[in-house]
């Protein structure tokens, strides 16, 4: 029951079209998301004054009670590799956290207080003990929120290629295959067991031919930005 913000970062993963519709899909389930970019800044702003409004309760019945104000604490939480510890340091206009595009840079609790107003415990990334649905550990292996060893690149590569052609079946985004043509100068197929064979050719052409060393840099470039922002999932 305590009161909360979601923030959704790297707000530049995906076109506009994709975050209106999710934008929509949130706000109908009572949810206003603050959309954020930490690598450029876009969105703290209003993060951290939507953080200290939220907090005003906690003061006003300290003031009540003849206390002195105090700072409102917020506690950061969300799966590994979102960027929370990029936002703190984005959010103090300088580095006081490790921050990396990879899973697990951040062991420790450790508080950080943004002036006077507002502190917050930047945490470790939380993943649930099973992830029992099979698409939803594909997107995290995707955008490389659990750790590599989890799971097979090759597996990984392949699945993402058929989001992308699911995608493309959606009228908004039909132009996201053109990406890769333009990247790898192969069209991708629309058949789905053509895929492994547009892989094996593209590996051929990019990296003489080793089908692992292809599926680590697909994915590399789709995290990258290199095949334009992409979703994963659309509402």
């Amino acid at each position: 029951k305590k009161k909360h913000l979601l923030v959704i970062n790297r707000k530049d993963m995906i076109p506009s079209k994709a975050r209106e519709l999710w934008d929509q899909w949130f706000k109908d389930e009572n949810q206003n998301p603050l959309w954020s970019n930490a690598q450029n800044g876009n969105g703290i702003n209003q993060i951290k004054e939507a953080a200290i409004h939220l907090g005003q309760d906690l003061n006003k019945r300290r003031r009540s009670r003849g206390m002195l104000e105090r700072p409102i604490r917020a506690l950061t939480l969300g799966f590994p590799n979102v960027g929370k510890s990029a936002l703190i340091n984005r959010l103090l206009n300088r580095k006081v956290v490790s921050s990396s595009r990879r899973a697990g840079v951040t062991r420790s609790l450790r508080w950080i207080r943004l002036g006077q107003s507002l502190d917050l415990l930047d945490a470790p990334g939380v993943l649930p003990s099973r992830l029992e649905n099979q698409s939803s550990a594909l997107k995290l292996a995707i955008c490389d929120d659990i750790g590599q060893g989890a799971y097979d690149t090759q597996s990984v590569a392949l699945g993402f290629l058929r989001m992308i052609n699911q995608l493309r079946e959606t009228e908004s985004f039909t132009s996201t295959a053109k990406n890769f043509e333009a990247r790898y100068g192969v069209k991708l197929p629309l058949e789905s067991q053509q895929l492994h064979e547009w892989l094996s050719t593209v590996a051929t052409e990019h990296s003489s031919g080793n089908l692992e060393r292809m599926s680590q840099k697909l994915l590399d470039d789709y995290r990258k930005l290199f095949l334009g922002p992409i979703p994963l999932e659309l509402p």
